[in-house]
C-alpha cells in the first residue's frame, strides 16, 4: 500500500441529540494521526453515536442534531459549505455487523468504491489487490474473486469491509465495535490489522471489550452516561486512572 497521510480529528463541546434527549454532552477530545484511539464504556453510554457524528452519520436519523464542533485538521465538518459526502469519504466508518454488499462478488466489493471515484495511475485489478493485500485478506482469497462477498467467514468478510473503506482513501477510520460478531481467532486478526493500519491512518475504535482496548490502543476514552470521565494514555487508563469511576468501570465493579 502506498505512503498514507492521516489526518487529526478534535471535538470541540460536541452535543449529540436524539429528538430532545442528549446522547452525548459536551464532548472534547483529540484523535492523533497515527495512533489508535480506544472508546470504552458500557451499553448506552454514547460511543456509537459520538464516532457517528465525527463522520456526520448520526444526522442520516430522523429528529437528530449535533452542536458543538469536529474539525479534521483544521476544517470544520459541519462546515455550511462542506459536503457530507465527502466527509464521510475523508473519514471512513467499518460498522459492528461485517455488511458485504450481498449481491458483488469480492472483486466488485472493493473496486465499487474506486469506481465511484476513479483509479488514477494504477489499474482496477491492480488497485484491488493492492488494498487486498493491505488489509491481509489477499492470499485467502485471490482465488475467489470473482466468489460472492457474502460466501466468506464472519472475518474475512469484516476485513472485506475495512479493505472497501480504504480503497477509497480516507484520512481516518472508525470502527464500531468491529470484532463484536467474531470468534477470537478472527478478532486477533483483525486487531493485528489495526496494528498495521494505524501507520498509514487515524483509527479510532469503539469496544465493549476492555482487553482489546488495552491490547490495539494508544489512547483510550471512557465514556459513561453520554459524557467523556476520562482521556489518557491506555496503560495509565487501565493501571493508574484519575477518576474513581474508571477504575470501578476497568476493574469490573460495574458495567
Amino acid at each position: 500500500m502506498p505512503e498514507h497521510s492521516a489526518r487529526r480529528v478534535k471535538l470541540d463541546e460536541l452535543t449529540a441529540f436524539y429528538g430532545d434527549n442528549a446522547a452525548v454532552r459536551g464532548v472534547s477530545l483529540e484523535f492523533k494521526p497515527n495512533e489508535v484511539t480506544a472508546i470504552i464504556g458500557p451499553s448506552g453510554c454514547g460511543k456509537s453515536t459520538l464516532v457517528r457524528c465525527v463522520n456526520r452519520m448520526h444526522e442520516e436519523i430522523p429528529g437528530t442534531r449535533v452542536e458543538g464542533k469536529v474539525t479534521l485538521d483544521d476544517v470544520n465538518v459541519y462546515g455550511a459549505d462542506v459536503d457530507p459526502v465527502a466527509v464521510r469519504a475523508a473519514i471512513g466508518m467499518v460498522f459492528q455487523k461485517p455488511n458485504p454488499f450481498p449481491t458483488m462478488s469480492v472483486f466488485d466489493n472493493v473496486a465499487a468504491g474506486l469506481r465511484l471515484t476513479g483509479v488514477r495511475g494504477i489499474s482496477l485489478k491492480d488497485r484491488v489487490e493492492q488494498v487486498l493485500r493491505g488489509a491481509g485478506l489477499w492470499e485467502e482469497v485471490k482465488d475467489r474473486l470473482n466468489a460472492p462477498g457474502i460466501s466468506l467467514s464472519g472475518g474475512q468478510q469484516q476485513r472485506l469491509c475495512i479493505a472497501r473503506t480504504m480503497a477509497t482513501e480516507p484520512e481516518v477510520i472508525l470502527m464500531d465495535e468491529p470484532c463484536s460478531a467474531l470468534d477470537p481467532i478472527a478478532t486477533l486478526k483483525i486487531e493485528e490489522l489495526v496494528e498495521d493500519l494505524k501507520r498509514r491512518y487515524t483509527i479510532v475504535i469503539v469496544t465493549h471489550n476492555m482487553q482489546q482496548a488495552a491490547r490495539v490502543a494508544d489512547r483510550t476514552a471512557f465514556m459513561l452516561t453520554g459524557e467523556l470521565v476520562e482521556f489518557d494514555e491506555t496503560e495509565k487508563i487501565f493501571t493508574n486512572p484519575s477518576d474513581n469511576r474508571t477504575e470501578e468501570y476497568v476493574t469490573g465493579k460495574f458495567g
